[in-house]
């Protein structure tokens, strides 16, 4: 799955299953066309982490964001390794002109290790890292 993979960040996974958030009907369309192109996505357990949390409160978006972790084939989760971590807190220490996340840099580097040029992301981070296509 990794040629036309798509990281799929926070920022869509909760848009898509938030029906009250403002980009709910651009994740929609943002899924829709990855899946129309046979691609799958990959997260990280930061990235399920973050989804997961904001959605705490709601027993039903907890259990769909559960499901698409667990049981969706096209949601790939990808561990993160040590040396990923080391990487991004190089990264958070060298641009500090940057507002980025532990789990932005994290994501980052975790692209770049699995070769993914393409990230599904309505994060203004994802477009600073200047490396790749955003799908919004």
């Amino acid at each position: 799955m990794n040629g036309g993979a798509v990281f799929l960040d926070a920022s869509v996974w909760i848009a898509l299953r938030d029906p009250r958030e403002p980009r709910h009907a651009e994740a929609q369309r943002v899924v829709a066309q990855v899946l129309r192109g046979r691609s799958g996505f990959v997260v990280t357990p930061l990235i399920f982490a973050e989804t997961h949390a904001y959605f705490t409160r709601s027993r039903l978006r907890r259990t769909q964001v559960l499901d698409d972790f667990e049981k969706n084939p096209v949601i790939r989760c990808e561990p993160t390794l040590a040396s990923d971590h080391a990487e991004a807190i190089r990264l958070l220490r060298d641009y500090t002109d940057k507002a980025w996340s532990f789990c932005d840099a994290v994501s980052l580097v975790v692209m770049r290790r699995l070769g993914l040029r393409r990230a599904a992301s309505f994060d203004q981070h994802f477009r600073q890292f200047g490396e790749l296509e955003i799908i919004e």
